[in-house]
């Protein structure tokens, strides 16, 4: 490698919201005495938090009930 020619990483994802839950989810259910925050509480998403992660949702790949044939 030459010099002053640093190795370039990819940035790694931000994982999002719900993934972020479900992580800490499975923690506590694995005992790490952890604790979900009350709604409101400082730290905890907010509701915009939620409408902004339900725009970047990737939609279902299931086909709704109706159009099957």
């Amino acid at each position: 490698m030459a010099y002053g020619m640093a190795a370039k990483k990819k940035p790694a994802k931000k994982r999002g919201l719900y993934a972020n839950i479900k992580a800490k989810r499975d923690r506590i259910e694995a005992g790490s005495g952890e604790k979900m925050r009350k709604p409101g509480a400082k730290g905890a998403p907010t509701a915009k938090a939620f409408k902004k992660a339900a725009k970047t949702a990737k939609k279902s790949s299931r086909k709704a009930a109706g159009s099957r044939k």
